[in-house]
């Protein structure tokens, strides 16, 4: 299989001649109706990376988009995040066919250097969805659709009237304001999309219990998400809202339970189960067994007898 070729855009202005849109009105940000961008089969072999921001929400578009470690079709409204730096690819359908036309949505198009000297320069990195956005895309109501929607095109009003002193903090506030939306959406989307969520519940369940996990020591919670395809804060805010537990005490809790599972079954020594679950020496074994049961492995094993 042929590798990708990477395209890297470095500018808002660079996107609008690639996509055959009009110059931007503004260099360092951008609302473009996705109707307009012209999409083309030729580069579907281009892997995407952007030094901007892109926040996106489209819908019946006939391409296929590869974000992370999925693909996503557009028959209903989805928004994704893209953060400076990440890589994705757009598979334009050959022929286009008449459905293009339908399509519909917007992009949000974000310089960093617009928000320099604001708080919104440091505070956007602290939104996990442009982190586990790749792996997971956000599936917006009727009603939160039409919230973001209206945030949208006050940010489109206000940078193509009103170029003053103000308009920068005013589009940033906009800006956040969206942010926050997003924010509270995808945590209603952790509530609602059950389904999904558990079958990352059941995978990881799965992962834990998978002979030899824990063989080079107690894995680490990026190990544990790059097994799942997911991102760690991506898997880590899932569990929270599923369990109340992050990733790291599930790791835990199953290392603990595997360790009970060798004391009361099996004849191995405590030495030789610390071996077994990849702790070099076994007093780290009997410190952690006791920090998480209140009692010594000896003291576990006993209470069989």
């Amino acid at each position: 299989m042929k590798e990708k070729e990477l395209h890297r855009i470095t500018t808002i202005a660079e996107f609008h001649r690639i996509r055959g849109l009009q110059p931007p009105a503004h260099p360092l940000i951008s609302v473009v109706n996705y109707a307009d961008v012209i999409l083309s089969p030729e580069n579907n072999h281009i892997n995407w990376m952007l030094d901007y921001y892109s926040i996106s929400l489209k819908r019946d578009v006939v391409v296929k988009f590869r974000y992370g470690q999925q693909k996503y079709d557009y028959d209903e409204g989805i928004m994704y995040f893209i953060a400076p730096g990440q890589v994705f690819n757009i598979e334009v359908p050959v022929p286009l066919g008449e459905e293009q036309a339908k399509r519909s949505g917007w992009m949000l198009l974000l310089h960093p250097d617009f928000f320099w000297n604001t708080a919104l320069s440091k505070n956007i990195k602290q939104y996990e969805f442009f982190g586990y956005a790749t792996n997971e895309a956000l599936f917006l109501s009727e009603k939160e659709e039409a919230t973001i929607i209206n945030i949208i095109q006050n940010i489109r009003h206000e940078y193509n009237s009103n170029i003053d002193k103000f308009t920068q903090q005013i589009i940033v506030s906009h800006i956040e304001t969206l942010l926050n939306y997003a924010d509270r959406f995808y945590n209603r989307q952790f509530i609602t999309r059950k389904i999904t969520n558990h079958q990352v519940l059941e995978k990881l369940e799965a992962l834990l219990a998978s002979e030899g996990l824990f063989a080079d020591g107690i894995p680490s919670v990026q190990l544990i998400s790059e097994r799942l395809n997911i991102s760690p804060n991506y898997l880590s805010s899932l569990l929270k809202n599923l369990t109340g537990q992050s990733t790291q005490q599930h790791i835990q809790n199953k290392l603990i339970d595997i360790a009970k599972q060798k004391l009361s079954t099996t004849g191995l020594s405590v030495n030789e189960v610390a071996y077994e679950l990849g702790f070099e020496h076994p007093q780290s074994f009997r410190k952690f067994f006791k920090a998480k049961t209140n009692m010594s492995p000896l003291e576990f094993r006993e209470s069989f007898n």
